[in-house]
């Protein structure tokens, strides 16, 4: 499983319909309307990388009122279990 956070900006008068329009699109599991640069981030899991230009390019990109969109492809995931063991110093409870 591939997964890629999105980085969305959209007009602002477009912000919800936007937000609604891109969790609709297969692939993208979540869309969270943000504080900052961008307006909206979206997290798309897809099982080939040759699916990830089908969800973000040909269909998140072309969703009426998104300007711009800068991708990254995440290469490893942890949980909030794996980051509680990678900083425990091997101390007991």
């Amino acid at each position: 499983m591939l997964t890629a956070i999105v980085m969305i900006e959209t007009e602002a008068t477009r912000i919800p319909e936007a937000a609604a329009a891109i969790a609709d699109i297969r692939g993208v599991s979540e869309v969270y309307s943000v504080t900052g640069e961008v307006d909206l981030i979206a997290v798309v899991r897809v099982r080939e990388h040759e699916h990830l230009a089908d969800v973000i390019a040909d269909k998140v990109s072309k969703v009426d009122g998104v300007l711009r969109t800068q991708t990254y492809i995440a290469f490893r995931t942890y949980s909030q279990h794996d980051l509680e063991s990678a900083f425990a110093l091997g101390l007991e409870d």
